[in-house]
């Protein structure tokens, strides 16, 4: 059987968006890789995580899913291709940020100053 990329249609928007910008940039690369994997390889994060490892004002991209484990207690921007309801309502509650990995994409082309979690 051959492998076939992901099914899902706003993935694969998302990829053909990404794709151009991955030939400039190794972030962006680097997130067409970690996408591309089928959906039970793709990363989970739990808002705990998040809360453990970025600082106050960081952003960072989860090429995957938030999930809602632990609490916030930072104010972090996240991108990520999903996030549970209860995950987006805790980063909101923190005063944080949620985004798309396309919101992210159009605000720093560049991927400077992004740290990439999973």
């Amino acid at each position: 059987m051959r492998r076939t990329g992901p099914t899902n249609y706003q993935l694969q928007n998302l990829l053909k968006e990404l794709e151009t910008k991955a030939l400039s940039s190794k972030f962006w690369k680097r997130i067409v890789t970690d996408l591309k994997k089928p959906s039970r390889q793709r990363r989970t994060v739990n808002v705990y995580k998040i809360d453990k490892v970025a600082k106050d004002g960081d952003t960072v991209i989860i090429p995957g899913k938030v999930l809602s484990v632990g609490d916030l207690t930072k104010k972090v921007n996240v991108a990520a291709f999903t996030f549970s309801t209860e995950a987006a309502k805790k980063i909101t509650d923190a005063k944080g940020t949620i985004m798309t990995i396309e919101e992210l994409l159009k605000q720093n082309p560049d991927g400077k100053k992004v740290r990439i979690l999973g």
